[in-house]
């Protein structure tokens, strides 16, 4: 781990001296590099590995508080940044620009935001330097060598899984962020998921079934096979048996999803959890009209609205390929993020300000969820079958990634 720290700036005193010699003199008086407010700190903590990296950045402006912020600084090798999360980033040359989003950009005296970045490199070549804040140079000198950071010893989630299946003792899937859930399934050994899972049949069972899968996988030997049947009765998921509900009020959750069938028009859910705040009702996440959606069963609101406006905010689950689908849901500021393969989904955002088409429906009362658990597999309101693969499982209180 490499930790970045920051350099003392000049004290209000010598500010304010500089002032007066301006006014009593009429000249300008030459000083030093301009500084961030005392105890500006940015904190760059990265993890590698063969080709590619994450790093969380954690902000402190120090003395100061900030109503906006802008993070820079410079890689010295070849890293390039493909996503960001809990802030805007941007990369030009080797110098990287994170920019607040809009929940996040007010930071007190003495306090502290975080974000994260992902990326590639091809030779690497050493810790990022020249941090600064708001334009202001915030950490002196950065430390010299590449970031110190331990290679998994299996694959990142994104490659090639093997040909033959390990054996069940093989650790969790790579990249998970050190999230409360990390399963790959490698642990399974029967045909029916055990153990960390069981599962389920809500309201009632029917044709639908779930099964461990060694033939179809996205890392690794295994992975749960969903047969989703067609028809109200035949609801089949499998649920984590771990404690989810001490997560806390923020929940981050990351599914490699593959399916066979192109989501009809009618209402299907295909992952659901309970919320404890909403009479212990379902928060589903599926499909309708074509496109992915949010929505609460206990008075079945839909995020995006599923008017031809809304729905065209939203997006249709690609088939027969590998997905990366992420979520995060805030119960304190009762938002909701959805990110699909990396890409944040507009129409699968509640924001907190009601948007027509988009959260005006989701939020037509106070929304502030207590999520207990995690289900994933399939339930159909209709006509609609599915087959569906789940994979590489993680669920934790910050953003895990794909």
């Amino acid at each position: 781990m490499t930790i970045l720290r920051a350099r003392p700036a000049p004290t209000l005193a010598a500010v304010a001296a500089l002032a007066a010699a301006v006014a009593a003199t009429g000249t300008a008086v030459l000083a030093g590099p301009a500084a961030a407010a005392q105890g500006c700190r940015v904190d760059y903590t990265p993890n590698q590995w063969s080709g590619g990296f994450t790093a969380a950045v954690k902000v402190s402006p120090g003395d100061t508080a900030v109503s906006g912020w802008t993070v820079t600084w410079t890689y010295a090798g070849d890293q390039r940044v493909t996503n960001g999360w809990n802030a805007t980033v941007t990369q030009s040359g080797s110098t990287v620009t994170a920019r607040n989003v809009s929940y996040n950009g007010s930071i007190p005296a003495g306090g502290s935001t975080e974000f994260g970045v992902q990326g590639t490199f091809a030779t690497g070549g050493g810790a990022p330097t020249g941090f600064s804040l708001n334009g202001l140079p915030c950490n002196g000198a950065g430390p010299t060598g590449v970031p110190t950071t331990t290679v998994p010893t299996t694959a990142p989630p994104t490659s090639t899984p093997p040909t033959t299946a390990p054996p069940p003792t093989t650790p969790p899937p790579a990249g998970c962020a050190g999230a409360v859930l990390c399963d790959g399934f490698e642990n399974q050994t029967g045909s029916t998921p055990s153990g960390d899972w069981t599962v389920v049949n809500p309201d009632c069972s029917g044709a639908g079934t779930a099964t461990i899968d060694t033939t179809t996988t996205h890392s690794g030997g295994r992975a749960v096979r969903i047969n989703g049947a067609a028809g109200y009765c035949n609801h089949v998921f499998i649920r984590s048996t771990k404690n989810l509900g001490s997560l806390g009020s923020v929940r981050y959750g990351r599914i490699w999803v593959r399916h066979t069938t192109a989501q009809p028009t009618d209402h299907t859910t295909m992952m659901a959890m309970t919320d404890a705040a909403d009479g212990n009702k379902d928060l589903r996440m599926g499909g309708q009209n074509g496109a992915m959606q949010w929505n609460r069963a206990s008075d079945d609101a839909t995020l995006p609205e599923q008017s031809p406006a809304g729905v065209a905010q939203s997006l249709p689950l690609p088939t027969n390929r590998w997905a990366c689908l992420e979520f995060m849901v805030d119960g304190s500021a009762g938002q909701l993020r959805t990110w699909l393969d990396g890409t944040a989904v507009a129409g699968l955002t509640a924001d907190g300000v009601p948007t027509h088409d988009i959260d005006g429906q989701w939020y037509n009362r106070t929304w502030r969820p207590q999520l207990t658990d995690l289900k994933l597999g399939w339930e159909s309101y209709g006509g609609g079958s599915d087959t569906l693969w789940y994979d590489d499982v993680a669920v934790g209180s910050s953003r895990i990634g794909c």
